[in-house]
């Protein structure tokens, strides 16, 4: 896998059709990797899409906060709202320029849970049951780190992590959490899937796929 995502980084959208043939057959716990419109590609650890009626969906907030929640997508719906479009770059070496999204600022939802934000990381759960994230503190707290609900105007789709994923611009892909369920305040830094199985914990977008990037800090 690290070879993989080296080969990616390195070589960009000339590699990407090798790089999903190869993850395909040689990683089949990654599970499906399929090409979508827009040109993103669809990525699963489990092997299949979870799903999740709006209705039902619940983000908990837990850990080092004052106040404990436990919000219904609407509740998402009636905190702060933000907009903003950017890119979303995969570690593989393929790019989505200019992605409108929306939703509430991780920032935002810590502030409502009354964070303790001298605490170091947080941890992130899908509800898929396998996929985990984490960011440090400092990170969280940026103004481009994003509890997403949509997407090019539209709700965020299951296969693109939705009711609510979580959208972290600066950084790969693979630190945008899907299906997020789950959030947590702690006081270390916990590598997530993607982290142990060898990915860097700081995935800052540095020069890939043809641009000359420097990385966001």
């Amino acid at each position: 896998m690290l070879g993989v995502g080296a080969v990616g980084v390195a070589l960009g959208r000339p590699a990407q059709e090798a790089i999903q043939s190869t993850v395909s057959s040689t990683a089949p716990g990654l599970g499906g990797i399929v090409p979508a419109a827009g040109g993103f590609r669809i990525y699963t650890v489990t092997g299949g899409y979870p799903a999740m009626p709006v209705d039902e969906y619940r983000l908990e907030v837990t850990g080092a906060v004052a106040r404990p929640l436990s919000l219904t997508f609407d509740d998402l719906a009636e905190l702060p709202q933000t907009q903003m479009t950017k890119d979303f770059q995969c570690v593989t070496g393929w790019r989505v320029d200019d992605v409108p999204w929306s939703g509430v600022l991780l920032r935002d939802v810590l502030i409502a849970a009354g964070a303790n934000t001298s605490q170091t990381a947080l941890r992130f759960f899908s509800f898929d049951g396998a996929y985990t994230e984490s960011l440090t503190m400092a990170q969280a707290l940026r103004d481009d780190v994003l509890v997403a609900s949509s997407m090019f105007g539209k709700p965020i789709t299951r296969e693109h992590g939705g009711p609510v994923r979580l959208y972290v611009a600066p950084m790969y892909g693979y630190k945008s959490l899907k299906w997020m369920s789950g959030i947590e305040v702690v006081d270390e830094v916990v590598p997530g899937y993607w982290e142990q199985r060898g990915y860097d914990i700081d995935a800052w977008v540095g020069a890939s796929n043809g641009r000359n990037d420097e990385p966001i800090v």
